[in-house]
């Protein structure tokens, strides 16, 4: 369902606002009017999607918020490894962290971070059963 854009009145042609409830409340960009820039903004972000060890991290991160000891315990990686990517995902903007006395506690960045994770494992598994929804 598309709003009424004011500058026109006509219905249909502003995206509504984003489910997850962005606190600016910009509308929802349409993935077909893509320009160069932001799309190697997005490619960026997704390529820390391409690394399983990233993706271990994510989804330990989207069950809760983790030190690095309690995450390089969940996913078996070493503490270096696991503080090495976390710097890398924060840089991208996916992760942020905070202090709880001298531990830094790490978590997604935001629910969008969280909603891609849970399409691309979604997706994922349409593939492996064969599965495609209606388009």
């Amino acid at each position: 369902m598309h709003a009424a854009d004011p500058a026109d009145g006509r219905p249909g042609t502003r995206p509504e606002p984003c489910e997850a409830g962005c606190l600016l409340g910009l509308p929802r960009p349409a993935s077909s009017r893509l320009d160069p820039g932001t799309a190697a903004l997005v490619a960026t972000a997704l390529q820390a999607l391409a690394t399983p060890s990233r993706l271990l991290i994510l989804a330990a991160l989207r069950v809760a918020p983790h030190s690095v000891t309690e995450i390089a315990d969940q996913v078996g990686m070493e503490r270096s490894a696991v503080s090495h990517q976390l710097r890398l995902l924060r840089t991208l903007g996916l992760v942020s962290s905070g202090r709880d006395g001298r531990r830094a506690i790490y978590r997604l960045h935001d629910d969008h971070v969280a909603q891609l994770l849970d399409q691309a494992v979604h997706h994922t598994h349409h593939l492996t059963l064969g599965i495609r929804d209606p388009t």
